[in-house]
């Protein structure tokens, strides 16, 4: 069981959180966090690329000079990939590096990733993250007065905020995201981790169901 305090916009603790990592992950499977990582960014990958082939370049197909007595090496047509302007030996294509793990094994993957984190004490509780309008300037001041304004950090709210999202999107190296959108690699990724006390319910909760 770990104790994590709770603070405020100010920075001022305001009251402590109970929580055990093994109620959101029994264990910590890093085998399995590596692989849902790696799948995350081999999907992310654009797969747009090409080279010509031997029949794309423009070009005579005739043999270049004799087979024997000119002293040269054994040459075919110009084309040919073993010389300079001639066309790729192993052609490249678009293709999609796209694949996907079994869906049980993807949220097995969020959930020890979010107790890692909760066991490295890499996560800052806030009571609550509510803006009436999008203001830059107020959520890098709560970073601030929480100390964890240099590095990168995740913000994670129980429900999409848009002001919140707003508010942040143009502070370098911080990110936002509800719970329902939470995966191993956002997770995984920045430095810290800075949850409302709602968010942290909501990841309880759906550990607990699941």
């Amino acid at each position: 069981m770990a104790t994590l305090p709770v603070y405020d916009k100010s920075g001022s603790e305001v009251g402590s959180y109970d929580v055990d990592p093994t109620t959101i992950a029994a264990n910590i499977n890093k085998q399995l966090l590596h692989d849902v990582v790696i799948m995350y960014q081999a999907n992310g990958r654009q797969g747009s690329f090409g080279t010509k082939s031997r029949g794309m370049v423009q070009g005579s197909g005739r043999k270049m000079y004799r087979q024997k007595g000119t002293g040269n090496a054994r040459a075919g047509s110009r084309r040919s990939g073993v010389r300079r302007g001639g066309g790729h030996i192993h052609k490249k294509q678009d293709r999609s590096f796209y694949y996907r793990l079994p869906a049980k094994a993807v949220r097995a993957a969020t959930r020890m990733a979010i107790a890692s984190k909760i066991q490295d004490e890499q996560i800052t509780i806030i009571d609550e993250l509510a803006m009436d309008a999008p203001k830059t300037k107020d959520v890098a001041g709560v970073l601030k007065a929480l100390g964890i304004d240099s590095g990168t950090t995740l913000i994670t709210t129980d429900q999409l905020d848009r002001n919140i999202y707003k508010s942040a999107r143009n502070i370098s190296g911080v990110t936002v995201s509800p719970v329902s959108d939470l995966n191993a690699l956002s997770v995984l990724s920045p430095d810290r981790l800075l949850v409302t006390k709602a968010a942290l319910d909501a990841i309880v909760e759906n550990a607990s169901a699941s």
